[in-house]
């Protein structure tokens, strides 16, 4: 088979590495692609945005199969594109990918459906989301509409919320993601994402995972598209999964039935872990990054097999077998990022890290400059590694990091330290988390 995959950053080295293992794949394209995915696929320099580019390319190479892997070409509706052309793709069509691009038809199909999330209000004026703001000791703002990950704030107090509010609606931080907002109350809990493919009917679901989104260690400073994750979370028990299918994907795909929606592709719910239960904090229509790598070195069995079973609605009768051994990855950034961030930075060591056992070096923002590989965005590499638990998992990982450098490097030193302590505390975790 030949294969496009659409996109150029962490997720999408990590879902090309685990693509090309598979025998059925001859040949794999990728658009626009990096210097990592360059090493197992056929780059084109075709924007992930850029839908007449992809539709054009699509008709040259003749694909038989196309997988997207970022949320923006979802939402602008290149799979509906490319099945109006007769080309298959893996991904929702851009009506299911709502659950992703508007924050607020989101929570109000989880308000009309029952699936449990946080009491909110959706405001298209800053007076009136700022009054709202003001009558929770704590809250949450989100930007709408899709912010690369970053359009979340959390706030602890009236003025931070209506500071925060300003930044969004008034300022534009996040340009149009922001002129409407969601204010929703504070959750107290821990955090884990559920990643789950669904055919429109039927739902498979991935081992969890955990997502560490703010810039520095004992989750300091500002909301990043993720700096680390680890598989599985120890949290999430058995008895949580369970929990989450049938409060949240069980009602989540009867909803969807009721209201004409045929979701097929990736739902990945972030979840918040409360006294109360598992709790949706937001809808993600595609996988996770960086939590794509550490279920990509987990998974066993053949990822083309199961999303093929997805865009042919057979998925009832796919499975998915996983590593026991835990994975973590470490991103390695640019520094200065979130904010600004000097690029072209020669990249030292990726041969070395490779060289250790279980580990794969995923590149997220990076490029060929003559023989060098340089930074080329804010997250630069996702440093993951396989091992026979979290600790040796973690330690692996770090270790590989410890082999690379490129000036101004930055990454969190602290990924997967909260989970062992709940180790610690926690005598037969293993057989529980997934």
């Amino acid at each position: 088979m030949k294969l496009l995959l659409i996109g150029g950053g962490g997720r999408e080295h990590a879902l090309a590495w685990k693509l090309s293992q598979s025998p059925r794949v001859k040949k794999l394209f990728a658009a626009p692609g990096n210097a990592g995915i360059a090493q197992v696929a056929e780059c084109r320099p075709v924007g992930a945005e850029d839908l007449p580019g992809l539709l054009a390319l699509a008709k040259e190479i003749k694909p038989d199969l196309t997988v997207v892997g970022p949320d923006n070409p979802l939402a602008m509706g290149v799979v509906d594109l490319f099945e109006k052309q007769g080309l298959r793709a893996f991904g929702p069509s851009a009506s299911a990918a709502r659950f992703e691009a508007s924050k607020i038809f989101s929570k109000q199909f989880m308000q009309r459906h029952g699936i449990p999330t946080a009491r909110f209000g959706n405001f298209s004026s800053s007076a009136e989301a700022k009054k709202f703001a003001a009558s929770l000791d704590a809250c949450v703002v989100k930007a709408d509409g899709l912010a690369l990950g970053k359009g979340v704030i959390i706030c602890r107090s009236p003025a931070e919320s209506a500071a925060a509010i300003t930044q969004m609606m008034e300022q534009k931080l996040f340009g149009a993601a922001g002129e409407r907002v969601i204010v929703e109350e504070f959750m107290q809990g821990e955090e884990a994402s559920i990643h789950a493919l669904l055919d429109g009917k039927s739902y498979r679901l991935f081992p969890s995972s955990q997502d560490n989104k703010r810039v520095g260690d004992n989750d300091a400073g500002p909301n990043t598209g993720g700096m680390g994750t680890i598989s599985p979370v120890p949290q999430v028990s058995a008895a949580i999964m369970q929990a989450a299918e049938g409060k949240i994907l069980k009602p989540f795909l009867r909803g969807c039935a009721a209201e004409g929606i045929e979701y097929r592709g990736l739902l990945y719910p972030g979840l918040m872990l409360t006294a109360d239960g598992p709790k949706v904090l937001e809808f993600n229509a595609r996988f996770g990054d960086p939590e794509t790598q550490v279920l990509m070195m987990r998974l066993e069995s053949d990822l083309l097999d199961a999303l093929e079973a997805v865009v042919d609605r057979r998925l009832v009768g796919a499975a998915l077998r996983f590593k026991r051994d835990a994975a973590v990855c470490v991103v390695m950034a640019s520094g200065g990022y979130p904010g600004d961030y000097a690029k072209g930075k020669p990249i030292r060591g990726l041969d070395d890290a490779a060289k250790l056992d279980g580990v794969q070096v995923f590149h997220a923002g990076t490029k060929r400059s003559g023989d060098a590989i340089v930074t080329s965005g804010g997250r630069v590499l996702g440093v993951t590694a396989l091992g026979r638990d979290l600790k040796a998992a973690r330690e692996r990982a770090y270790e590989a990091v410890a082999r690379i450098q490129f000036d101004g490097a930055h990454y969190r030193r602290d990924i997967g330290l909260r989970a062992l302590k709940v180790l610690e505390c926690t005598p037969g975790w293993a057989e529980a988390a997934v």
